[in-house]
């Protein structure tokens, strides 16, 4: 089936939600931010924090289980129509192009839509991007305090007809191997944009 496309004013809330992740993040006088649409680095940032939530195989997941590792963390979810499947294949590919260094990233998907991404739900959506995603929901108040130590934008939007879709900031986060925010990455960046950054990081 293919994706509805998106009248102009559907993308207005993905701007107020980057406008939001910058407003969120503590800039430090003579931190650098590289250009926007890449990557935008700072020293410090009050980003990411603990978390338990279930993977698609159902085992409780905290960050700690990552300890050692880059997490490249991203929210979305599953009945997403275009954004999100075109980033997790962007992740896919990027990690690709990494070769083995990759196995030194974990890919996260943290769901904004735990009422229908269950970990069956979610276990059969990331086959399509790689066995290395993670894909991790968990209840409503969870994914809600999740959201908000990653500055995630969510609002669930109804549809004509019934149903909903579920507007998200795209934000790719990257969080080093202790658990600390590293810098984030807009949607836009694309694979090999991707790969060069955290091959320099690697």
């Amino acid at each position: 089936m293919r994706p509805m496309p998106r009248s102009p004013i559907a993308f207005v809330p993905y701007a107020i939600a980057v406008a939001a992740v910058v407003a969120g993040l503590l800039w430090h006088e003579g931190d650098q931010v590289a250009g926007l649409g890449r990557t935008v680095t700072a020293g410090t940032a009050e980003v990411g924090g603990p978390f338990s939530l279930r993977d698609q195989n159902g085992r409780t997941t905290t960050p700690a289980d990552f300890r050692g590792r880059f997490m490249l963390v991203y929210f979305g979810y599953s009945f997403c129509p275009d954004v999100c499947p075109t980033t997790l294949a962007e992740i896919a590919a990027a990690l690709d192009k990494l070769g083995p260094k990759a196995r030194r990233v974990v890919p996260l998907f943290i769901t904004v839509d735990p009422a229908r991404d269950t970990p069956r739900v979610l276990k059969d959506y990331l086959k399509s991007f790689g066995a290395a995603f993670v894909g991790l929901t968990g209840s409503a108040k969870d994914i809600a305090e999740a959201a908000r130590a990653y500055h995630v934008y969510i609002a669930k939007r109804s549809l004509p007809g019934g149903g909903y879709s579920v507007d998200h900031s795209g934000v790719i986060y990257l969080m080093g191997p202790d658990g600390r925010f590293v810098t984030y990455y807009e949607e836009t960046i694309g694979p090999d944009g991707l790969a060069a950054d955290l091959r320099g990081r690697l």
